[in-house]
């Protein structure tokens, strides 16, 4: 049987179950998770009821018991290993989820002016000044393991390392910035052994 995606408690359950009893045509509605955006440092979320034929092709769609739950394929990674619970706090009651994911960190991708050395070099120097600062925040860091006719090979570590945002960070932070600082990289390589990570989240992307 493969891992879920996410978990739900039996009282958040029971409470959704209680809300699509009111609706019409109950037994077409799943429960949708969806990330509408970021708040400090946090994911925020709208769970809603909305027909389960409503999901695209490439949706992941996973029953819990007799509930659908439904989590666009875009979300996938932002909420994997998250735990939906229902808290009957007055203040603050009702549906909660709590996830290991943090949204992926900004790198600002440099200029390139101020860099100095061989390719190597000026690489690192990118990784030391500009991205290991912005993947701090995060508990990540990142190191240069060596350059190789124009590929750049990175290794991530700390928050990083088995962390399912990991191939977002490197796709969307770490190479666009050294590559427009450094031309003569012409692509970044990840060598982590992500499967040593502690992040117990982590599932390997298909292999094609």
């Amino acid at each position: 049987m493969s891992e879920r995606l996410l978990t739900i408690t039996d009282g958040a359950l029971d409470k959704v179950r209680g809300f699509r009893a009111q609706v019409d045509e109950p037994e077409r509605q799943a429960m949708w998770v969806e990330v509408t955006g970021v708040h400090r440092g946090e994911f925020t979320y709208n769970l809603a009821l909305k027909p389960r034929d409503s999901a695209a092709v490439d949706d992941a769609v996973e029953d819990h018991g007799d509930l659908s739950v439904v989590v666009p394929a875009r979300d996938v990674e932002a909420v994997r290993g998250a735990t939906i619970d229902w808290s009957d706090d007055l203040m603050r009651g009702g549906l909660a989820v709590s996830n290991p994911n943090r949204p992926s960190p900004v790198v600002e991708p440099p200029s390139g002016d101020g860099l100095s050395g061989s390719v190597a070099e000026r690489v690192a120097q990118v990784i030391e000044h500009h991205i290991n600062p912005a993947i701090a925040m995060h508990g990540g860091r990142a190191r240069l393991e060596r350059v190789d006719e124009g590929t750049a090979y990175v290794r991530l570590g700390g928050g990083c390392q088995g962390c399912g945002m990991a191939t977002v960070t490197l796709d969307q932070g770490i190479e666009s910035a050294i590559l427009q600082a450094v031309p003569e990289i012409r692509q970044v390589v990840d060598v982590t052994d992500h499967g040593a990570g502690a992040n117990p989240y982590y599932a390997p992307a298909p292999s094609a």
